[in-house]
């Protein structure tokens, strides 16, 4: 049996979708925190389990019968270690086979505020004695695609990168990954460096914007302090502010910029590009 921790979230749900593709609906779980919200995956046939990561008993009821786990990273930036160890003790009370989780490229070395977490959490896994694969994954085109209202708005793209580059691939792609690592029919590897095949800079993301949709869009380059005063002008809350505005500036490093063979090899298609993310979002 497979679980799948934060199951109806965004990344969720297309490893669920990409799960079903290749295994029986029976030897699945969505573990979610909420039943409620995950009705959609119930509906499918899929059996749901709730699974609070700060409710370690509601972890091992959804862990039972578990060969392998995908522990999908927590959204609580800095929660997710404690968060992540009661999955990790959880996932070898019920002595799974495998315990996949999602970290973040280049995780042992990546320059990213966003990767200490990850780097303890992987420390957390190997400690913990259970067969482990690290999914690494990089940024998803969805950061820019979904988030297209203001650029679009205001004729700018606002950043911090200077002429860094982002080699970002979808969501599905990832799903994909996650999915063919959970279903393997042999041992997969312990990390995969996962990234989209094509990179942009922010200016090259401004001028796609642009073209697809008409209107003059320019890239406003900015040091990382302005950006992040910038964002909190305009209502963005101090934490996500400082994020994205440190994602910026390790962009900036090359800490956004990867190979896509691992990632094109596990799906075995190539990754899903700029232009198509932003041709879908711009249609809805």
């Amino acid at each position: 049996m497979i679980v799948i921790t934060g199951a109806s979230g965004q990344l969720g749900q297309h490893v669920i979708t990409e799960l079903l593709k290749k295994t029986a609906v029976s030897n699945l779980v969505a573990a979610v925190r909420n039943v409620g919200k995950a009705q959609h995956l119930a509906a499918l046939g899929v059996q749901v389990r709730e699974a609070d990561y700060d409710r370690p008993d509601t972890l091992d009821s959804a862990f039972r019968g578990a060969e392998k786990i995908l522990l999908i990273s927590s959204s609580a930036v800095g929660q997710r270690v404690p968060q992540h160890r009661n999955v990790i003790a959880a996932a070898k009370r019920a002595g799974v086979k495998l315990i996949a989780y999602t970290s973040v490229l280049r995780a042992e070395t990546s320059v990213l505020g966003l990767a200490e977490e990850h780097r303890v959490t992987e420390a957390d896994i190997r400690a913990s004695g259970l067969p482990y694969t690290m999914l690494r994954n990089g940024w998803y085109l969805e950061n820019y695609a979904e988030h297209l209202d203001p650029v679009l708005a205001h004729g700018a793209v606002l950043g911090a990168a200077g002429e860094g580059r982002v080699s970002a691939a979808a969501r599905v792609d990832y799903a994909a990954a996650a999915a063919a690592v959970l279903t393997a029919p042999a041992a997969p590897e312990a990390v995969y460096e996962l990234a989209g095949e094509t990179s942009f800079s922010l200016a090259e993301l401004a001028a796609e914007v642009a073209r697809q949709s008409g209107k003059e869009i320019v890239y406003n380059d900015m040091p990382q302090a302005q950006f992040k005063s910038v964002l909190l002008e305009i209502g963005v809350p101090e934490t996500m502010a400082q994020l994205l505005s440190d994602s910026d500036a390790s962009a900036k490093l090359g800490a956004l910029e990867g190979s896509g063979a691992a990632l094109r090899a596990l799906i075995g298609r190539p990754t899903a590009t700029l232009a198509e993310a932003l041709k879908a979002a711009l249609k809805k």
